[in-house]
């Protein structure tokens, strides 16, 4: 087994002004003093990547997006390619999550074109894969995530992490148990390990869905869990770095 650092990435989604800069930069100095096996990360809204690059200053705390256009560039109104999201400082990018999936009707091959944008740029994709309780309930959960793996996984494992974030967990206060995530990120090691050959061993795995920092530390040490993408928790320095320090 590989001996993979732990990432722990916040999603602001859409919260955050100026105001909230003051918390990247709470996070930033937290940052200097955690261990070398643990990388945090966060990602707010577009219009303060830029900024939150600059609060976080030259320390450890990488700055990332949370959606790109697969397109270098072109008229796309509104959109924002991955060179434009590199050179405003950011240095990963969520793709795929369930909430652009859902709500902007995202295909896997949307996915995979804006992975493989995001790894074209030198930045590292964080892939989200995840069931809805409607597909939990019929058993189909992992026909449902090893789909959206073979459709939405970019060619290269270089600059790629995957998240898990079962659909119904998220920002409900429920999570699967420790079993099920654990078989569930087996699984999913196992696909990236045929897909990939030895560099499969080499992708995080992420676990996202309702992550705080009372049940950080017990998910954290499930195998083949490398981190967690982590929703409302990481909008205030003391939640995000409670769980930062759980890996």
């Amino acid at each position: 087994m590989t001996d993979r650092p732990k990432l722990i990435a916040g999603n602001w989604k859409m919260n955050g002004t100026a105001a909230a800069l003051a918390e990247i930069a709470a996070m930033a100095d937290a940052a200097r003093d955690l261990p070398g096996h643990v990388t945090v990360a966060v990602c707010p809204p577009a219009t303060l990547i830029d900024r939150a690059r600059a609060a976080a200053g030259d320390g450890p705390l990488v700055i990332g997006a949370q959606d790109v256009h697969a397109a270098a560039d072109g008229a796309f109104t509104g959109c924002v390619s991955a060179a434009m999201l590199n050179d405003a400082g950011a240095r990963l990018v969520i793709v795929g999550h369930s909430e652009r999936r859902a709500d902007c009707h995202e295909t896997d091959a949307d996915i995979r074109a804006k992975a493989e944008a995001v790894q074209a740029a030198g930045m590292t994709a964080i892939v989200c894969v995840g069931e809805t309780a409607a597909q939990r309930d019929a058993g189909t959960t992992l026909t449902v995530i090893g789909g959206q793996l073979d459709g939405s996984l970019p060619a290269s494992a270089a600059g790629l992490a995957v998240a898990y974030e079962p659909v119904w967990a998220i920002g409900s206060g429920l999570t699967p148990t420790i079993a099920q995530v654990g078989g569930i990120h087996a699984a999913i090691r196992t696909n990236l390990v045929a897909r990939y050959g030895d560099a499969g061993e080499g992708v995080s795995i992420l676990y996202g869905g309702s992550v705080k920092p009372a049940n950080a530390a017990e998910l954290l040490a499930v195998a083949d869990v490398d981190g967690a993408l982590v929703g409302g928790a990481s909008l205030t320095a003391a939640d995000f770095l409670a769980i930062v320090r759980a890996a």
